[in-house]
């Protein structure tokens, strides 16, 4: 095959060129003979030819439109079922995410410390709120309803977070008690007259479905109480570790939503009909969709009068698979088919009238009797002789024709034939397509034969790459998994830390901003009387950075089991790391010793941040101690201690430059001005409670933002002998 700019010579493109103009000059010679020979015959044969015509065309196209019909009437309707079982799905996804978040929740209640909450009247209009909505025979101010209220608020956040990102107009979860927290944008639907109604969750049948089944369910349709929009309930138990249950998580998905779907994804022409599982059909989507069962709206359509209807609901809603059916409906003969939707199992009906579908060939057969009436005319004024020289001429000339078009034809569709059979015989483990003498036809057959050879051996070269690759991942991640837990194994973990001492409080915590971090925090008893505690920050991040912590670690640990003195314990961590240090890390560390018996705290640091303690007058204060060098930068340092008297109820905070150096999308640091406001909250607090208040506080401030550095602290409360 050659190109010659635009022209193609010995190609596909040639070889119909050539094929067209043999026929034109076949048929021109054929009229030429036909309109010289021709005679009062032909006037019979073209009328005959006008009737089996007319009646070939009716046939022809109506099996077509049948066809075409059925596919595209199938297709809308399998689509439209993927579309409502995927919003089904959302539903199904995000009610199932929340309830698993309160099952931990509930599984571990110490976690979880009471949140504030409002009833609707006191939410803003317009913003995604959390409201609380009691039934009638709840005493709201009863200490055991408002703790279980606080405990369930800590869903507000969650649900908040999930209505706008799934699309969901209304969260909820709902006590046995007769609790009902309730997230929307419009809190006033619960209020009339200035006082918020009552509403008891455990009437509506969301509630008591999924009571009674235990698992997450799907309402078959009801009027939701305040809106009165026509919605489907998704709703899920949740349990506590001894299977009590403790609420039941909901959301809805309102008809119109659904109505929308199926207007934007039908062909013109189709309707619609939503039924449930009881076999009736759902008003606000039928009614406007599906006009041929209006007579149906209250009762079970597997009974209806219209067989047909009643026939496709029955069996469809057995999980049978109908095709494409043909009947009468209440005004017509249609096209219906039906399928099931797994997520709910329900059913979706879709119809298409045989008169729409025959509005085409009624004007075919129309524009086809007025062409035949021209081109009888024609003849008549212009066709009157026909000989047997013409008949047989045409004979030969139509012989010719299929002959060459046979022949032609296997030359091209051939090779085209066996490249699909070679396609077709790729199987796993034998993916790649390679060229044979069959396709080397000189023209684009050729062409494309090597384009997919060529595809098929690339793809083969990236599905190993691809499978290579994965493995590598996988084997890092489990591994980078396994560290995270070493190194959470190695940090005292288990609190209370000694309940058997009633002198004292303590509380830390280490959230790494990688699978692994730098940061790390120590306490533990050098004897009875002494209490050694430590704090410290690696340079750098990940794996490395958690090495170099393990060894600061127990090297600190040691040195201090000696009984030396915190000055003296970093300078001899210093010289040990720096006898051994080619990767020039180093470690910024806080250590105190504390006698229990009389509240003396001695202590010393080695560039690390201040330490955080309450004064005389209750309140936190940072004291500027003495810095000296960080451990690990050279070797040869000295550190100085210093003393402070601890009284009954001081308190000391310690952390890492990751609670102060934590940033926002904007950029701005959460700072050590916000860090002491946010400790003086609630002087009062336990040190547990002291780390969760920074803790919720930097994540508040830095909302979506990726967590930069290590966050570490470590809190102690001297309650004295």
């Amino acid at each position: 095959m050659k190109r010659a700019r635009n022209l193609v010579i010995g190609g596909i493109q040639n070889k119909i060129f050539n094929l067209i103009l043999i026929t034109i000059i076949l048929i021109s010679v054929a009229n030429s003979i036909v309109f010289i020979y021709q005679n009062n015959v032909l006037k019979q044969v073209v009328a005959e030819s006008s009737e089996r015509q007319q009646k070939s065309i009716e046939d022809t196209t109506s099996a077509v439109m049948d066809e075409v019909v059925n596919q595209s009437l199938k297709r809308s309707n399998q689509m439209e079922v993927v579309n409502i079982n995927d919003m089904f799905g959302e539903v199904e996804e995000r009610v199932t995410f929340l309830a698993d978040y309160a099952t931990k929740m509930y599984a571990h209640p110490e976690d979880f410390s009471p949140q504030p909450y409002a009833g609707p009247q006191d939410q803003p209009e317009g913003e995604w709120t959390a409201s609380v909505i009691y039934a009638d025979d709840v005493n709201s101010a009863s200490s055991e309803i408002i703790s279980k209220t606080g405990h369930l608020a800590n869903l507000s956040e969650v649900m908040i977070s999930l209505c706008p990102s799934f699309g969901a107009e209304h969260m909820y979860a709902a006590l046995p008690e007769g609790v009902f927290l309730s997230v929307s944008r419009d809190p006033g639907n619960w209020v009339e007259n200035g006082q918020t109604t009552h509403y008891d969750p455990r009437q509506r049948e969301w509630y008591q479905k999924a009571e009674q089944e235990k698992k997450l369910i799907f309402t078959e349709g009801e009027y939701d109480a305040k809106t009165n929009e026509y919605c489907i309930e998704c709703a899920m138990p949740v349990y506590d570790p001894d299977g009590t249950l403790m609420a039941v998580i909901g959301a809805d998905l309102y008809l119109d939503e659904i109505q929308s779907v199926l207007v934007n994804s039908s062909i013109e022409g189709e309707s619609s009909l939503l039924v449930n599982g009881e076999g009736k059909a759902v008003l606000p989507v039928q009614e406007q969709s599906f006009p041929m069962a209006k007579s149906s709206i209250s009762q079970d359509l597997r009974n209806s009068e219209t067989e047909l209807l009643a026939h496709v609901v029955k069996y469809t809603l057995e999980g049978k698979q109908i095709g494409i059916l043909q009947g009468e409906l209440s005004d017509g003969e249609y096209y219906i088919t039906a399928n099931f939707i797994e997520t709910t199992g329900w059913i979706l009906v879709s119809a298409y009238s045989k008169e729409i579908a025959n509005q085409p060939v009624n004007l075919l057969k129309t524009q086809n009797q007025e062409i035949q009436k021209e081109s009888e005319a024609v003849y008549q004024d212009k066709i009157r002789h026909a000989n047997i020289n013409a008949l047989i001429l045409l004979v030969i000339i139509a012989v010719c024709l299929i002959f060459a078009g046979v022949i032609l034809g296997k030359r091209i569709v051939k090779p085209l034939n066996t490249i699909t059979k070679r396609i077709s015989q790729l199987r796993e483990g034998n993916l790649e397509f390679k060229m044979e003498d069959a396709y080397r036809t000189g023209d684009e057959v050729q062409e494309l034969a090597e384009s997919f050879a060529s595809l098929s051996h690339k793809t083969v070269q990236y599905v190993d790459t691809v499978k290579r690759v994965t493995a590598e991942k996988e084997r890092i991640g489990t591994e980078l998994a396994l560290a995270t837990r070493i190194q959470a194994d190695m940090l005292p973990n288990l609190f209370p830390a000694f309940p058997e001492r009633s002198e004292f409080d303590i509380y830390a915590s280490m959230t790494p901003a990688k699978e692994v971090g730098g940061d790390f925090y120590d306490f533990f008893l050098i004897d009875d009387d002494h209490l050694c505690m430590v704090i410290a920050d690696v340079s750098g991040k990940g794996v490395p950075a958690a090495l170099f912590m393990m060894a600061s670690k127990i090297i600190l640990a040691n040195n201090a089991m000696l009984g030396k003195s915190p000055a003296k314990i970093l300078e001899d961590t210093n010289a040990a790391i720096c006898a051994n240090n080619r990767e020039e890390m180093f470690v910024t560390v806080w250590l105190g010793i504390l006698t229990l018996s009389t509240g003396k705290l001695v202590c010393a640091n080695a560039g690390h941040e201040y330490p955080a303690f309450t004064g005389a007058e209750g309140r936190f204060e940072l004291y500027k101690d003495k810095h000296g060098f960080v451990i690990g930068g050279m070797d040869g340092m000295k550190y100085t201690n210093y003393e402070l008297t601890l009284q009954p109820g001081d308190k000391l905070f310690i952390y890492t430059d990751g609670i102060p150096e934590a940033t926002n999308d904007d950029n701005h640091q959460f700072g050590l001005e916000r860090m002491l406001q946010t400790l003086n909250e609630d002087p009062n607090a336990s040190p547990e409670q002291i780390l969760a208040g920074i803790h919720r506080a930097v994540s508040v401030f830095i909302e979506d933002a990726e967590q930069f550095d290590d966050l570490t602290m470590l809190a102690l409360e001297y309650k004295g002998i």
